[in-house]
């Protein structure tokens, strides 16, 4: 089999997987609907009724569209493979747009249908329903703390925030959810008893919660007693930027690849409430991992203070910006800025005709521009440096392009890792220059 078909068929197969997973979520709200009308739901004649039905209907769509949420944000690693971790985050916000405003659907319908039969007012209604249990008080509180994470979540009210104060917020929709599924359980009546129904919506809750809890938190405290990590050498880098080398037991073991990220908690006094997402920045070591760290916040500042021998609690490998996501035989690999960890790292395995494009202000600022130039040498890459102030596009105000600089770059693929902004031109470009979607590879970290 030639690398173009290894290429294609893999690309395939992980193509029909998260195209599986996608068509589960459809799948699986269908059935669980299915369940209500079984249950005799809609066997009425009052427009109320069916209204009442409705109400019900988006409820049962939106606690399973949350279970999506849960599942994509978990880390597992079939979501991992299949999504990587940007688009995972992407697909979870905006699955959780959706399932609020059903949630507010369930919650008006079922309210004002029921103040009309009760004949009360609509906030009467409201609290009649405490009488009925904690679990609708609790329900409701629930709504509540929906409510405040998703407007937190806005991004007019997340870009004035900082990140360790935003996802502080957002934790609340853990609790949440616990608030909201006893009533599920308790006052649905098609989960009462112990139907077939009851069992579907247990194993729901049994394979969402669970992966949370498996791979983000217990996971990560295996990982840490097994290996051990620990930081052994902090390095200054000659533009400014910090490297921090850690070493552990097997790091083989962990699967990671030249090109992927972790989440880093550094567990010190200072650092230890924090995860931050950076990537590695050389081809991982049975004994050691790299990362290398530009100052551009609180956090990335504070780092190259670090004390060596602090323990290091690490999540993943994550995210699919590695040789696994390549569809043809040769590659453009382009960063700006500290954007060049992972294209460092995947100098150390690439294969095939490859060439490296790094955007520069000038060489001085360049991180780890050395360590690539060395690579690119010994792996018989091509080194483009395109080096002054930015331009309109991409490039300089010379107005360079990835067509100009690559020519055959429509039959590659091309991997791009650098500032959002950038980025976006970047692959403008590479689409304008015939390059498929499937072809171009990047990593977002945005949160």
């Amino acid at each position: 089999m030639s690398t173009l078909e290894v290429y294609a068929r893999r690309a395939r197969a992980r193509g029909w997987w998260r195209d599986g997973l996608e068509a589960s979520i459809y799948l699986v709200a269908a059935v669980g609907v299915a369940f209500f009308i079984a249950s005799g739901g809609l066997l009425t004649t009052a427009p109320r009724d069916y209204a009442y039905g409705m109400g019900r209907v988006a409820g049962i769509v939106a606690a399973v569209l949350v279970l999506t949420q849960i599942t994509l944000i978990s880390r597992a690693p079939f979501v991992e493979r299949a999504f990587g971790h940007d688009r995972a985050a992407a697909v979870h916000t905006r699955i959780g747009k959706v399932a609020f405003i059903l949630m507010l659907v369930h919650v008006a319908l079922i309210v004002v249908v029921s103040a009309q039969y009760d004949g009360r007012s609509v906030l009467a209604q409201t609290a009649a329903f405490w009488d009925l249990g904690w679990f609708m008080v609790a329900a409701q509180a629930g709504l509540g703390l929906f409510t405040i994470v998703v407007a937190t979540s806005l991004v007019a009210v997340r870009s004035r925030w900082r990140y360790e104060r935003w996802h502080l917020v957002h934790l609340l929709v853990y609790l949440a959810i616990a608030a909201v599924v006893p009533h599920q359980f308790l006052e649905g009546s098609t989960f009462r008893g112990a139907g077939a129904a009851w069992w579907f919506w247990l194993a729901l809750y049994t394979v969402a919660i669970g992966s949370f809890v498996i791979f983000r938190l217990v996971r990560p405290l295996v990982m840490m007693a097994r290996h051990d990590l620990r930081v052994a050498a902090v390095e200054p880098e000659p533009d400014g930027s910090t490297s921090i080398v850690m070493t552990g037991r097997d790091l083989d073991r962990l699967g990671a690849r030249p090109g992927q990220f972790m989440l880093w908690r550094f567990l010190d006094r200072e650092r230890w409430t924090q995860a931050h997402p950076w990537s590695l920045s050389r081809a991982p070591r049975p004994d050691s991992l790299r990362i290398t760290v530009k100052p551009s916040g609180d956090a990335s500042t504070r780092l190259a203070h670090v004390a060596v021998g602090t323990r290091v609690l690490a999540e993943g490998p994550l995210g699919i910006f590695s040789e696994v996501s390549r569809t043809a035989p040769a590659a453009v690999l382009l960063a700006s800025g500290i954007g060049v960890t992972p294209i460092r790292a995947m100098l150390e395995e690439v294969d095939g005709p490859c060439t490296v494009v790094l955007r520069v202000r000038s060489r001085a600022e360049a991180p780890l521009l050395d360590e690539v130039a060395a690579l690119a040498h010994e792996r018989g890459a091509e080194l483009v440096v395109v080096e002054g102030p930015r331009g309109a596009g991409w490039g300089t105000a010379a107005g360079e392009t990835l067509a100009s600089l690559v020519p055959e770059v429509a039959e590659r693929d091309v991997y791009v890792c650098g500032p959002l902004a950038w980025a976006d031109a970047v692959e403008a470009d590479a689409r304008a220059a015939g390059v498929p979607g499937h072809a171009i590879h990047r990593e977002r970290f945005g949160w």
